[in-house]
């Protein structure tokens, strides 16, 4: 077995999996744009380079088989979860708890020093971070409408589902300090 992984590490595998028809497996270019599109909504969508090199420990570890493909004058590097990637997957699907997620939220981190800035200065944060949350919430929108009802894509669809809740949420807070006025000092 492979030494402990990281969650990126899972996240990676997990997003391998999503595809099962497509059994030529993603490059590690293709495999970002799926981070970027799907797990910056609820997670952190890693750096490129964070990609690549999360891809050759899972190779090394056995758990992704690559493949090299000529493409025009060079050659493209596809990855794709073998079983035993898969096996280790659903281990730590099925063996470990989901740790309680850290907060790290730039508004709310501000809102606690907001006793040294103006109401004014408060309210365009929330009005900016309004602004963010409809944004993030029509491209999460197209997202799930993107995934459809298909049943093999059920579970991407169900936390496209969270997140919208979520947003609206974020939103109703944000909404609700702004109409007191942003006035969260002390």
């Amino acid at each position: 077995m492979p030494s402990a992984l990281s969650t990126t590490s899972y996240a990676l595998l997990g997003l391998l999996t999503l595809d099962p028809h497509d059994a030529a497996g993603l490059t590690g270019y293709e495999l970002k744009q799926r981070c970027d599109q799907t797990l910056r909504y609820y997670w952190v969508s890693p750096a490129t380079s964070q990609v690549y090199t999360e891809l050759a420990r899972l190779a090394q570890n056995g758990l992704v088989e690559v493949a090299d493909a000529p493409n025009g004058r060079r050659s493209t590097r596809r990855y794709a979860v073998s079983e035993a990637g898969r096996t280790h997957l659903l281990e730590w699907l099925e063996s470990s708890e989901p740790a309680f997620p850290v907060l790290k939220h730039p508004v709310a981190l501000r809102l606690m020093f907001a006793h040294m800035v103006s109401t004014e200065h408060v309210q365009r944060w929330l009005d900016v971070y309004i602004a963010q949350l409809e944004e993030r919430t029509a491209e999460l929108r197209g997202v799930r409408e993107m995934l459809g009802d298909d049943p093999r894509l059920r579970s991407p669809a169900t936390v496209a589902d969270w997140g919208l809740a979520y947003f609206a949420s974020e939103r109703a807070i944000a909404e609700d300090l702004r109409e007191v006025g942003g006035d969260v000092q002390g």
